[in-house]
Order: structure tokens, then C-alpha cells, then sequence
């Protein structure tokens, strides 16, 4: 009986579909449904260390002696020395009596040594490409994602001005938000506040000072943007009072992404 191709084993090992062709041939024959299994156990063990950290790359004389050990002629079996010439005149044992089948007679025979060795380098080939792949992805560090964004209106005591704010999650699970602003820079002798308030506008948090026409404000951890949904940047008198003046520049409410 011919086999499956050991490549094709190898890509059945790590998920691909098998063809009605190849069902067929697995369900029939024991042979190449337990080197299957051992394809997809090692396999297995391959995606199995993604998560066991930071690997360090092995020395070439490792690979070396790898592919040396798998190329390697097996040498053959010492034969047996021949009897003395004096065991030749001994008279003729007789027959022996048949031996009884051995246990898991009728079985397959087993693989040949290349077609196995070939299969175990397959193996392990795709057992390290999926280790290189997923450490690749784990050690990739994640891009920061926009989850919301508002556009900031003017109120009448400001008119022209206008600006936005967006809200990153950063690749260390923090959230900032990021606020633009295009008004008047004259701001006498006070500064420019950011806040975060609630839709009714019963609650509310400074975020700290607009330096410039933009910054980027920390979001506290036990602040949720699905309540504190307004942006606010004001217009804050030196007097000390670390409450909402009151005045306004722009709001807008955020929008998820």
C-alpha cells in the first residue's frame, strides 16, 4: 500500500483540511494515522512553548550535529561468526518446530527508517516555524487603539474656537486622552483646564493644564468614559479655586470608535 506524502502529512499535522482522498487513506491505514498523531503531537508541543518566555537561539554546531545525526548512513548489523569446521561434521539438528505467530501478527509493517527519520525532520520543522511565529507575535508589541473621540465646540463667550479629543488605549492597557485646540491664546492671567463630566453634569475631573493648542492627559483607572462621556476645556482665573470656573472654551461628547 502506498503512503501519504510526507509533506502533506506535515500540513494535515498543524490544521489543513484533509481531501476525501486522504480521509479515505487515514481511516485504511494504520501506519500513516499514527504518524498523524505523532505530527500533531509534536505539533502541539510546538505551540505549547510560545508562552514559556524570551528563547535564546542555539548554536549552529547544534543544527550541525542535528543534520549530521539525521544524514548519517546507519551502519550495518555485525553478522554472525561462522562454527568451527568441527560443528560442520555434526550430524543435522532436526527442524525446528514452527514458532507461534508473533503478538500483532497481521499489523503493518513497520516504516522505513529514511521515511521516518524524513518524517521526524518534518515534524520538528513545523514544530520550531510555530514556535518562531508565535514568539513572534507575543514579543510584538501591541499598537495603541483609538476607542473614542469627540469633536469640541465653541460656546458663545468663545466664538471661532474649536478643537477635538481622542482616547487611546496604549499598548500598556492605559488610556490617555489627546486634546486639540484652536482659540484665542490670550488667556490674561489664567490657563487652560481639561476636564472629563458626566452627561448631566453632575460630576466631573481635571485632567490638568492645556499647554499650547494640544496635550495629552492620563485618564485615572476608576474613571469610566461610558459616564463621563463630555470633554471639557476651560478658561481657569489664578485664584486658587480648583473648581470649574465656570467659563468654558469648548465641549464635546465622546463617540466610541
Amino acid at each position: 500500500m502506498s503512503h501519504l506524502d510526507p509533506e502533506r502529512m506535515a500540513l494535515l499535522a498543524i490544521g489543513e483540511g484533509a481531501e476525501d482522498g486522504e480521509r479515505s487513506h487515514l481511516d485504511d491505514c494504520p501506519q500513516c494515522a499514527a504518524e498523524l498523531d505523532e505530527l500533531a503531537f509534536a505539533v502541539s508541543v510546538g505551540r505549547a512553548t510560545v508562552d514559556v518566555g524570551e528563547w535564546e537561539t542555539p548554536p549552529e554546531r547544534v543544527w550541525e550535529g542535528i543534520l549530521a545525526d539525521i544524514s548519517a548512513p546507519r551502519a550495518e548489523q555485525p553478522t554472525e561468526s561462522p562454527e568451527p569446521a568441527a560443528a560442520a561434521s555434526a550430524p543435522p539438528a532436526p527442524p525446528a518446530a514452527p514458532s507461534p505467530p508473533a503478538a500483532g501478527a497481521g499489523s503493518p509493517p513497520a516504516a522505513p527508517r529514511g521515511r521516518t527519520r524524513m518524517l521526524f525532520t518534518l515534524a520538528a520543522s513545523v514544530a520550531l516555524l510555530l514556535v518562531i511565529v508565535g514568539i513572534g507575535v507575543a514579543v510584538r508589541p501591541s499598537q495603541p487603539v483609538e476607542v473614542a473621540a469627540a469633536s469640541l465646540d465653541a460656546f458663545p463667550a468663545h466664538p471661532g474656537a474649536r478643537g477635538s479629543a481622542t482616547v487611546i488605549e496604549t499598548d500598556d492597557r492605559e488610556r490617555v486622552v489627546r486634546v486639540t485646540l484652536d482659540a484665542d491664546a490670550d488667556t490674561g492671567d489664567g490657563s487652560r483646564e481639561v476636564w472629563l463630566i458626566t452627561a448631566d453634569a453632575t460630576a466631573l475631573v481635571s485632567l490638568g493644564t492645556l499647554e499650547g493648542s494640544e496635550g495629552t492627559f492620563p485618564i485615572p483607572p476608576d474613571i469610566d468614559i461610558d459616564e463621563y462621556v463630555l470633554v471639557d476645556v476651560s478658561l481657569e482665573p489664578e485664584d486658587g479655586d480648583p473648581q470649574h470656573s465656570g467659563d468654558s472654551i469648548v465641549r464635546g461628547e465622546l463617540r466610541a470608535a
